[in-house]
C-alpha cells in the first residue's frame, strides 16, 4: 500500500487523504537518528535528524544502490526523479 505524507498531499493533491505528517515524524527522532519511512509522493525511503538538528529525507537509487540526502526544507516540490537528475545531470 502506498503511503503519502501530509506535506506532499497539501502541495500536490489537497483532496487526497494523507497517511503521516513529516513534522511529527521528525519530532520522534533524536539528534543523530534516522528511521525508515517511505513517502510514495516524494519518493524517499527514510528520514534522519543530524547532530546539528538538520532534518533530511533519504533517497535511494535502486539501480546503483547509492543514497542521497536532501534537506527537508528544500524538499517541497522535489520527487525521486528530480533528486537523481540534480545529482547526475540525468536520470
Amino acid at each position: 500500500m502506498a503511503e503519502f505524507s501530509k506535506q506532499w498531499c497539501e502541495a500536490n493533491d489537497p483532496e487526497m487523504p494523507w497517511d503521516f505528517d513529516l513534522d511529527k515524524e521528525f519530532q520522534k527522532l533524536g539528534f543523530g537518528e534516522w528511521m525508515p519511512l517511505i513517502c510514495e509522493g516524494y519518493g524517499f525511503v527514510g528520514i534522519q535528524k543530524l547532530l546539528d538538528g538538520t532534518k533530511q529525507c533519504v533517497f535511494k537509487n535502486y539501480q546503483t544502490g547509492k543514497h542521497k540526502e536532501i534537506d527537508y526544507n528544500k524538499l517541497t516540490s522535489m520527487t525521486h526523479k528530480d533528486v537523481w537528475i540534480q545529482e547526475n545531470g540525468k536520470q
